[in-house]
C-alpha cells in the first residue's frame, strides 16, 4: 500500500473534508493520527478508520489557542516520531457582511484559518527536515484564490494559507519536502449545511457540474499531493470546485 508505515496527521478529521482525507490515507496504509476539537467527533472518525482494519488514533487539539497545538505536536511524536504527512483540514467560516464583523470573530477565524496550520507546521517541521522528506498539504478555499460575498476575513485568511504554502514550499525543497495546497469550491459538509439554501441553491446552479462537491473527491486531491505520485510538484494550487473557478 502507498503510505504502509508512513503516519500522517489530518486535523480537523472529525467531520467533513477532514473526515474524509484521514480515512482516504488510512485505506491508502497510512497510520492516521485523527486531530480534532471535538473529542466526540474525533473520537468517532477513529473508530469508524478502526472498524474497517484500519489505523488511527485521536488526538485532541484546539487549532485556535498555541499551548493546546504545541501540546499536541509534543505528543504526536512521542507516539509516533517524525510525521510523514500532515494536512490541514481544520477550518471554519460564516457568512456575513464585513462591516457587521467584530475584532473577536475576526481573531478567531484568522487562528483557525491561518496563524494554527503555521504554528503546528513549525512544530512538526524540524524532524522532517531532519530526516529529508516529508508531504505538507494545506487546504484552503476557492475564496482565498478569487474572493467570496460575505467571507472578505475567511477569504483573506485562506488567501494567507495559500501564500504561506508556496513561500514555504520555496523554503523546504531542499528537504526533499512537497508544500501544496487544495482549494475546495462548495462542498457538501457540516458547515455548508448551515448556509441558507437560497444562498446554497445560488451556488449549485452557478456550478458547471449543477451539484456541490463531496468531501471524498477533495480528499482524492489530498492524497495525490501526499504521494509518490506528486513527487515532482511542489508551491502547487488545485481547485477542486466542479469548473465553478476555472480561473483566477
Amino acid at each position: 500500500m502507498e503510505f504502509a508505515n508512513k503516519i500522517a496527521v489530518v486535523t480537523g478529521a472529525g467531520s467533513g473534508i477532514g473526515c474524509a482525507t484521514a480515512l482516504a490515507l488510512a485505506r491508502a496504509g497510512a497510520d492516521v493520527v485523527v486531530a480534532d476539537i471535538s473529542a466526540a467527533s474525533g473520537e468517532a472518525s477513529a473508530a469508524a478508520i478502526r472498524a474497517e482494519g484500519l489505523k488511527a488514533d485521536y488526538l485532541q487539539v484546539d487549532m485556535t489557542d498555541p499551548p493546546s497545538i504545541d501540546a499536541f505536536a509534543e505528543a504526536v511524536q512521542a507516539r509516533s516520531g517524525a510525521v510523514d504527512v500532515l494536512v490541514h483540514a481544520a477550518g471554519w467560516g460564516r457568512t456575513a457582511p464585513f462591516v457587521d464583523g467584530t475584532t473577536e470573530f475576526w481573531t478567531r477565524l484568522v487562528a483557525l484559518n491561518f496563524v494554527g496550520p503555521m504554528q503546528l507546521t513549525k512544530a512538526l517541521l524540524p524532524a522532517m527536515m531532519e530526516r529529508a522528506r516529508g508531504r505538507i498539504v494545506t487546504i484552503a478555499s476557492d475564496a482565498g484564490r478569487v474572493g467570496s460575498l460575505g467571507e472578505t476575513v475567511y477569504a483573506g485568511a485562506k488567501g494567507g494559507l495559500i501564500a504561506f504554502t508556496k513561500s514555504l514550499a520555496r523554503e523546504t525543497a531542499r528537504y526533499g519536502i512537497n508544500v501544496n495546497c487544495v482549494c475546495p469550491g462548495p462542498t457538501d459538509t457540516p458547515l455548508m449545511a448551515a448556509v441558507p439554501d437560497k444562498v446554497r441553491e445560488a451556488l449549485i446552479k452557478a456550478i458547471p457540474f449543477h451539484r456541490l462537491g463531496r468531501p471524498a473527491e477533495v480528499a482524492d486531491a489530498v492524497v495525490f499531493f501526499a504521494s509518490d505520485r506528486a513527487g515532482y510538484i511542489t508551491g502547487q494550487v488545485l481547485s477542486v470546485s466542479g469548473g465553478l473557478t476555472m480561473a483566477g
